[in-house]
C-alpha cells in the first residue's frame, strides 16, 4: 500500500499533465499560495510563467494539475535539480478541496515519476503555518526534515526523501 492510499479518493478528481489552457488557474494557485503575498528572494516565479519550458521540455521534469468538475484545483511540479536529485515544487490545493486527498494523489504522482526516472533523492520545502497540513502529508510519505530558514514573516522547512527507501511500517504493517 502506498503512503496516503488509506485516504478517500474523490472520484471527480482527475490528475493530468499541464496544458497551456491551465495557465490562468495555475497562476492563481501560485499567487494565492505566496508567503504573505511576497515572493521569497530565491523564488522568481519564472517557472510558473513558463511551465512548458521549465517542466515539460525535459523528460526528467514534469508538471501536473488536479481537476474537479473540469476546474483546476491543485498542481505540482517535479524539477530536475541535480543528477540524481529532483525537487518537488508548487504543490498547491485550493483550500476548499484540501480534505479530498488531492495533495496525496499529486504527491504520489510526483514520487512515482521520480522513481521511474531514476532519481535517488527528492527535495521540497514548505512554510510553517498553524493550520499547515503539509507537515502531516510529508510525514506520511517518509520525508525527513533537513533544515529551517526564515523568509519574511514565516519559517520555511526543507525536507528530503531517499526514494529507494520505503516508508516506515507501523505495528500493523501499514505505511
Amino acid at each position: 500500500m502506498s503512503a496516503g492510499s488509506e485516504f478517500k479518493h474523490d472520484e471527480r478528481v482527475h490528475i493530468r499533465t499541464y496544458d497551456a489552457a491551465d495557465q490562468d488557474s495555475v497562476s492563481r494557485l501560485y499567487t494565492e499560495g505566496l508567503l504573505v503575498g511576497q515572493i521569497p528572494d530565491n523564488d522568481t516565479g519564472a517557472d510558473i510563467e513558463m511551465i512548458e519550458q521549465a517542466y515539460l521540455e525535459s523528460r526528467r521534469s514534469h508538471f501536473w494539475v488536479a481537476e474537479v468538475d473540469r476546474a483546476v484545483v491543485g498542481m505540482i511540479g517535479v524539477a530536475d535539480d541535480e543528477n540524481d536529485v529532483a525537487e518537488i515544487r508548487r504543490l498547491r490545493v485550493e483550500p476548499e478541496h484540501q480534505d479530498a486527498g488531492i495533495a496525496n494523489r499529486l504527491l504520489e504522482m510526483a514520487l512515482s515519476f521520480c522513481r521511474h526516472h531514476g532519481y535517488l533523492k527528492v527535495r521540497l520545502d514548505t512554510r510553517v503555518d498553524s493550520d499547515n497540513g503539509a507537515m502531516a502529508l510529508f510525514e506520511r510519505f517518509a520525508f525527513q526534515h533537513t533544515r529551517s530558514r526564515d523568509v519574511p514573516g514565516k519559517e520555511v522547512l526543507e525536507f528530503y526523501q531517499d526514494i529507494y527507501r520505503e516508508p516506515a511500517k507501523d505495528d500493523n504493517g501499514s505505511s
